[in-house]
């Protein structure tokens, strides 16, 4: 018997998802897209996906169905609304969440899907904008192990590595102290840059010894986009304020100076009008 490959369908189709649905094209899948603002779909619909009107209708003829939306609120919204992928999903369909979220908010949607008969993965990415769109990523992975092996030839089609955490909702954790860390990193780079600034050292020569050693991929990301602000962005700052507030939630009780630190000088850049920048711009403001 032929080898039937899954029906995908991409809830959200920003930075994130229109690489994975354009990469998913690429390797010959079905996909079903759908996004709040539907003037980012005809160039999809052109690469040969196709557009629904509601993520129910998205969910609705799907196998596997990814939401990659921007945070909490319109997760829920696309998963719990009226026509949202729960109320379209048939049972036993692959329910994926690719964004960054609470543990709140994904611990009570791992919940909705038990319920519902769904196999669910927390499955958010790293790898930014390139990853996406060269189906380089790598996905952070929380649910059932032996399903994961199943679906492993797809997920090949967007991503080189997989990396498994445990249970559902393990993923999700593990992002954001991903984000936490790389934020703190980022802050902690300009300002050492600052210091050798001010002490009269060669910034290029300092930054390009700095990429070597410690050197590592956060590293040589500040550097490289201190040098050269991006355009376009691959992670904008207000992103990365969503996330760390997502953090502070998650780390409940435990001490967190350094987290408090990133999290008050990420949000006096957006109050700064600074949120649609790139992340790496926090190096510049004081």
């Amino acid at each position: 018997m032929n080898y039937k490959p899954p029906i995908i369908a991409v809830v959200g189709s920003g930075i994130m998802g229109s690489g994975i649905i354009s990469n998913f094209l690429k390797h010959g899948y079905e996909v079903r897209v759908w996004n709040r603002t539907r003037e980012k779909l005809p160039p999809l619909v052109a690469q040969g996906a196709i557009a629904a009107d509601t993520p129910k209708e998205a969910a609705a003829q799907a196998d596997i169905v990814f939401e990659v939306t921007a945070n909490d609120e319109s997760s829920r919204s696309v998963w719990l609304g009226e026509s949202g992928i729960l109320t379209g999903a048939r049972s036993g369909t692959i329910l994926i969440t690719s964004a960054t979220l609470s543990i709140n908010w994904v611990d009570e949607l791992i919940s909705h899907c038990q319920q519902n008969k769904h196999i669910f993965f927390d499955m958010p990415l790293t790898g930014g904008r390139v990853g996406a769109e060269n189906g380089t990523l790598t996905l952070l992975v929380g649910g059932d192990e032996a399903e994961l092996k199943k679906i492993e030839p797809t997920l090949s089609a967007i991503s080189e590595k997989r990396i498994y955490f445990g249970k559902a909702g393990s993923g999700m954790r593990y992002k954001l102290l991903l984000n936490t860390l790389q934020a703190i990193h980022i802050i902690a780079f300009g300002e050492v840059l600052e210091i050798a600034r001010q002490s009269g050292l060669d910034i290029k020569i300092v930054g390009d010894a700095l990429a070597d050693r410690p050197g590592g991929t956060t590293t040589k990301l500040a550097w490289r986009d201190y040098q050269a602000e991006p355009n376009p962005i691959n992670f904008s700052i207000d992103w990365i304020t969503k996330d760390l507030r997502y953090s502070k939630i998650f780390a409940d009780k435990a001490p967190t100076p350094l987290l408090n630190e990133a999290l008050s000088r990420y949000e006096k850049a957006v109050e700064n009008n600074l949120g649609s920048k790139d992340w790496t711009v926090i190096n510049k403001t004081r």
